[in-house]
């Protein structure tokens, strides 16, 4: 039998490790997400025909912890509690029509993009990396935009989609990228010993 454990380190992406823990911690580690990203929804701007939250934030914070595949399925527990009637959505919203009106377009891009971050900051886009970390952030929040600006130019068109739907958000999401990073970086650090390839 091949010894395992080797002596080198190297940083891990995560302070919270999931991906070395057992099911049970990481079961946990969805409620938990999932109640972080629910408080974070109550944390608003009404804005007509889209709020401003915290919700990108929880979502990119979640992808860069947690790693793109559970972080991905984090939020999507998060949305489906949403969808039955929990009320976790923007400012204690629930229901499914709120996947089918302005707002469906940004909801189903969250896996979308706590999986691109959590891929990124598995890839070195973390803390350990402050401008990496930021960036992902960014990217992050922009695909939110992007996809969610797509979906709204469906139902009132491209020019008033953008106008309100994309631009009123740009300076948000720069904060919050920024708020990102540097939640990332206050995180204590450690290493990991991995195995042998």
């Amino acid at each position: 039998m091949t010894n395992l454990a080797f002596s080198s380190a190297r940083p891990s992406f995560s302070p919270l490790r999931l991906q070395q823990r057992s099911l049970g911690w990481q079961a946990a580690a969805v409620v938990l997400g999932t109640l972080f990203l629910a408080l974070s929804s109550y944390i608003e701007v009404p804005m007509v025909p889209v709020p401003i939250n915290m919700q990108t934030f929880a979502v990119t914070l979640i992808g860069a912890l947690y790693g793109w595949r559970l972080g991905a399925i984090t939020i999507a527990a998060w949305l489906v509690e949403g969808a039955v009637g929990f009320p976790v959505l923007s400012g204690g919203a629930a229901g499914a029509s709120y996947f089918v009106g302005p707002t469906g377009g940004y909801l189903f891009s969250f896996p979308l993009v706590g999986a691109l971050v959590g891929w990124l900051a598995e890839r070195g886009w973390n803390g350990n990396r402050a401008v990496l970390a930021f960036a992902a952030m960014l990217l992050g929040n922009l695909a939110c935009l992007v996809l969610g600006t797509a979906w709204l130019a469906a139902m009132i068109g491209a020019g008033q989609a953008i106008t309100f739907g994309f631009l009123p958000f740009i300076v948000g999401g720069l904060l919050k990228s920024a708020l990102g990073a540097a939640t990332l970086m206050a995180l204590p650090r450690g290493t990991m010993n991995l195995p042998k390839p």
